[in-house]
Parts: structure tokens; C-alpha cells; sequence
């Protein structure tokens, strides 16, 4: 039995923090202080005896999550086995371009992605020359297709209701021989999923769930309608699963520049800390 390393690259919503052209808070303090900004959501699936890795969404930030997976586990040098896909929006698949003829020039690296997401990277351009060039092999995953990338590691995709623009989304369930890992970065509202989100949540060890806002108010502060940006409140998931906090354990990721769950002065951070639930931290790892 191998060991099996899940790591957290990226904690933040789609564009980061700081955000572009934000100077609220939030955003000044991470323009600031390099240690307080956070990159786009993204988790690695590590093999230390097999010198391997497998990505979780190729952000914006890409090169910079790849380097420090790649040194913290002795991988220089070393792509990623294979890369799923969650969904065509800002944070999650732009990183690809970097595997292309302007930099990387991979060979062939599986990405694996649905129907609609597959169809986008083979015909739309600048992705199609990704394929073109054999910088990637596009396979296609559908719900409920569980995906082995080692003996001891499956990964399950499960597809979730997400403003679903361009592609479909998913979200995934990572299965070692110690825990079961439930990440769903993105999400419109739970009551629109087809699975009863603490039924799902039950069945896991460690959750990994969206935190995109704390609150309406996360969004009216800037000027935004939530309205036009659907994602669960963490409010509502903190009241929905309160009673899991014991057996399961639940993390916020996908958190908005916005979300007051990341001011330095930590006032609602501690309040929901307090409560049992915690703020996924780039570089955090669980063993599988």
C-alpha cells in the first residue's frame, strides 16, 4: 500500500486575491503583504513513492502551484499525470495554456473532462491547438465514472447544477485506503443538486466545500448582485451540517476576495472556527 497525499494548491475564488481592480480590505492587505494572497482553488493528488502527481484544476496560477507541490515533494521537473476538470469558468481550466508551444510544450497529458468541457478544449481556439499539437489527450468522464490513478486512489465525478455557460461542472470524490475526500469548489444552491448535500457530506471524512461568500452582504459591499453569482452561503452550509462537524471534517474553499472569512482581524473566521468548521490553507495535506 502506497502512500497517497491530497494537497490543497489554492484556496481562493476564481481571479485570487488580491482580486483585479479591487481595493477593498481584503485585497489591499494581500496587495501588501504577499503572505496573506491566495491563488485560485486547486488540489493535488501526490505519490511520493511513485514520483507522481495528479491535478485538480488548471487555475491561472499554474505555474506558481506547480512549483511548490514540485519542491515541497521532491517532484522537480516532474508534470502532472493527468489533470480533471471541473468546469469552463475563470479558475479552473485557463492554466492548460501552459502546458502548450509557448511554454511547457507538454507530450500528451491526459485531461480528463465531461462531454460538453471535451467538445470546448477539441474545437474551440486557443485550446484546440493544445490537442492539435499533442500537448494534451482529451479522454471524457462522465457522473458516476470512477477513475483509478492508482491501486490505492479513485476519483468519482459527480455532476453538480453551476451556471453551466459553456461546459458541465463537476464536483469530485477522492477515495484513498484511510479516507474519502468530498470537493465541491463550486456550486449554485444546494436544494438545486439532485443529493441531499448532508447525506453526501456524512459519507465523507474530510469536505472540501464552496466558501465563495459568507453572506449576501459579501458581494453588495462591492457593488455585485449575488443574484447574477450563485454559490451556497456559508452561513446556510454551516446550518445545514452543524451536526457533522464531529465525525466529518469540513472545509471552506473557493473563498471570494470579498468574504469577510479572510480579514486579518479573523472576527468571523474565529466564529465559525468556533463552530467546527475551518478555511482550507494552500500547502494544507491530508493522507488517503
Amino acid at each position: 500500500m502506497s502512500k497517497v497525499i491530497l494537497h490543497v494548491l489554492g484556496t481562493a475564488q476564481d481571479a485570487g486575491l488580491p482580486h483585479p481592480n479591487c481595493f477593498c480590505k481584503n485585497c489591499l492587505e494581500a496587495i501588501e503583504n504577499p503572505a496573506f494572497r491566495r491563488t485560485a482553488a486547486s488540489l493535488a493528488i501526490v505519490l511520493p513513492e511513485q514520483k507522481a502527481w495528479h491535478l485538480i484544476d488548471a487555475t491561472p496560477d499554474l505555474k506558481e502551484q506547480m512549483a511548490r507541490v514540485q519542491m515541497k515533494h521532491n517532484l522537480q521537473g516532474q508534470l502532472m499525470s493527468s489533470i480533471f476538470l471541473t468546469h469552463a469558468h475563470l479558475g479552473h481550466y485557463p492554466g492548460l495554456l501552459f502546458l502548450g508551444r509557448e511554454a511547457i510544450g507538454a507530450k500528451n497529458v491526459p485531461v480528463l473532462a465531461g462531454t460538453k468541457m471535451k467538445k470546448l478544449l477539441e474545437e474551440q481556439a486557443p485550446w484546440s491547438q493544445l490537442t492539435k499539437l499533442h500537448n494534451i489527450d482529451l479522454q471524457e468522464i462522465r457522473d458516476g465514472q470512477a477513475i483509478a490513478v492508482s491501486t490505492d486512489v479513485t476519483v468519482i465525478p459527480v455532476d453538480v447544477p453551476h451556471r453551466n455557460e459553456f461546459s458541465e461542472t463537476f464536483a469530485f470524490w477522492i477515495t484513498g485506503t484511510k479516507k474519502k475526500v468530498l470537493y465541491i469548489p463550486d456550486i449554485d444552491r444546494w436544494e438545486q443538486w439532485d443529493k441531499d448535500i448532508y447525506e453526501a457530506c456524512k459519507e465523507a471524512d474530510i469536505c472540501l466545500l464552496d466558501g465563495t461568500f459568507h453572506s449576501i452582504e459579501d458581494l453588495t459591499n462591492i457593488g455585485r448582485d449575488y443574484r447574477e453569482i450563485p454559490h451556497p452561503l456559508m452561513t446556510e452550509t454551516m446550518d445545514r451540517l452543524q451536526d457533522l462537524v464531529e465525525q466529518t471534517d469540513i472545509y471552506f474553499i473557493h473563498l471570494n476576495h470579498s468574504n469577510p472569512a479572510l480579514d486579518k482581524e479573523r472576527t468571523v473566521r474565529n466564529e465559525l472556527e468556533a463552530k467546527g468548521f475551518h478555511i482550507a490553507e494552500e500547502g494544507l495535506e491530508f493522507v488517503l
